[in-house]
């Protein structure tokens, strides 16, 4: 048989002695998908050519009595020596009766196995370096959706680093200056790996704030246990703990103490002065909240937080925003709606927080001409929003020096709620009517399952509480003459 000339594609039924000629010139014969040049020199070794001019060197043999095929690597990057050495290896691999394949398996999963080893190993050592800060932020976005947000801020309030000037309730430094505010009792504990927050450290941290702010400490630490509980439970953060909780520790809790329970309250005969004091506020805002906080025994922040939209003049009832159930509705007693129905419509809060910027009608006057130039809106009146929410936000000031002048020191805003509980005593009215007005959860189970007051009979009751404290008030209130001078608009 006479040999193809070397511009001829080389014929791929026959086994060539491969060279780099033979290689260019084969291609893959017409109305085929791929095909074969077989090496002479070395059994199984071959070229493989696709019908779209691909080419590779491939080794072939069987085992088993099944064929197996491996590409070893396309023919611009191999050369036939080293093609050919492969080939030689594999041969002695199947030989031995083993398939390359699944060496190959085994190498690359041994690879990969090392390699997740790796990855795992460093993940763990970034996850033993990680802080109390980090994953207190973590915990409280993940907690935030159950929350309220006084809770939410509370906590942001413990964690805080400190060193702002302080805004309200200072006095000036000798160099003339406002001071800073003081970090959060948790801020301490912030920068520690989560792995060295031990029970001894805990305890450290506990009688160093203990020292200074022992109940604003004992509130920290109990959030700081609920914090630790997330941890224990969570799957990333739970092997970092020592223990357990190292927070919740015998000698911690013996370190904080026990909170002492308050029993600040208005007695009956320390109403008259009460409210003569009260009254004098110069702020009508202020002694209508701080007289609405008594007569409905509700939460200060419900109070503070108390929008027109939940005045209903026309069914005369207040929504509260409860922290509990979320809102309740409680009766619109007369003398509540009395005082309501005097207080100026400044924005969307039933206690606005305004201040007065001048009284003085000349003042006023050139205030106004001075925005006017400038093209601005001058302020309503002589009074200018205070508090950035827009709603009073701490009347405690006013009502200290109120119960200063009425001989009644010691008496808090949250006094004001115990006073109402304790005044209906006197009336002997439902304890499950006075928990419902208050928003207390039932603590009985007919009161939790069975009974249901409408607004209508709560309504006999805060009423009849509401005349009798007026009354040992010494406060004359006719409510029928008064009844129509709140209304909806």
């Amino acid at each position: 048989m006479a040999r193809p000339k070397k511009s001829e594609s080389p014929d791929l039924s026959q086994r060539v002695n491969l060279t780099v000629g033979a290689i260019e010139r084969m291609t893959c014969p017409e109305g085929k998908q791929q095909a074969f040049l077989r090496d002479s020199e070395v059994p199984g070794l071959r070229v493989r050519v696709t019908a779209a001019g691909a080419k590779s060197f491939v080794y072939e043999a069987k085992l088993n009595r099944q064929t197996v095929r491996r590409t070893l690597g396309d023919v611009k990057l191999w050369t036939i020596e080293q093609a050919r050495a492969e080939a030689r290896r594999l041969a002695v691999v199947m030989d031995s009766g083993q398939d390359p394949r699944e060496i190959e398996r085994q190498r690359l999963a041994e690879r990969e196995a090392q390699r997740a080893a790796e990855r795992a190993q460093a993940e763990a050592e970034k996850l033993a370096e990680v802080t109390v800060g980090e994953v207190w932020t973590v915990y409280l976005e993940d907690r935030r959706p159950f929350w309220g947000e006084r809770h939410y801020a509370d906590h942001l309030k413990m964690s805080k680093a400190g060193g702002e000037v302080a805004k309200r309730g200072v006095k000036l430094g000798p160099d003339g200056a406002k001071p800073t505010t003081v970090p959060g009792p948790v801020f301490e504990l912030l920068s520690l790996p989560l792995r060295a927050l031990t029970p001894e450290k805990v305890e450290a941290w506990a009688a160093t704030q203990a020292q200074t702010r022992p109940t604003y400490a004992r509130l920290c630490w109990r959030c700081l246990k609920v914090f630790l509980n997330w941890c224990a439970e969570h799957p990333t953060y739970a092997s970092l703990l020592v223990t357990a909780n190292p927070a919740k520790t015998k000698r911690t809790r013996e370190v904080l103490g026990k909170s002492a329970a308050k029993d600040d309250a208005l007695q009956r005969e320390q109403l008259p002065a009460w409210f003569s004091a009260v009254r004098q506020i110069q702020n009508p805002v202020i002694a209508v909240c701080l007289q609405v906080s008594l007569l409905t025994g509700a939460r200060p922040g419900e109070v503070l937080t108390l929008r027109w939209e939940d005045v209903n003049a026309q069914w005369k009832g207040l929504t509260i925003r409860d922290k509990v159930e979320g809102e309740r509705v409680i009766p619109l007693t007369p003398y509540v709606a009395h005082l309501l129905s005097g207080l100026p419509r400044r924005n969307e809060w039933v206690f606005p927080s305004f201040r007065s910027l001048s009284s003085d009608p000349a003042t006023i006057k050139r205030r106004e001409a001075k925005h006017a130039r400038k093209g601005q809106e001058a302020p309503v009146g002589d009074v200018v929003q205070a508090s950035a929410s827009g709603h009073l936000a701490d009347p405690s000031a006013a009502h200290r020096c109120a119960c200063a002048a009425a001989g009644l020191e010691g008496l808090t805003l949250h006094g004001l709620r115990r006073s109402f509980a304790s005044l209906t005593e006197w009336l002997e009215i439902p304890s499950g009517v006075v928990a419902q007005i208050q928003g207390h959860k039932p603590s009985a189970t007919a009161e939790k399952h069975y009974k249901r007051r409408p607004l209508d009979l709560l309504r006999v009751h805060h009423e009849r509480i509401e005349a009798w404290i007026l009354e040992q008030a010494g406060i004359h209130f006719e409510a029928s003459t008064e009844a129509a001078r709140l209304r909806a608009i």
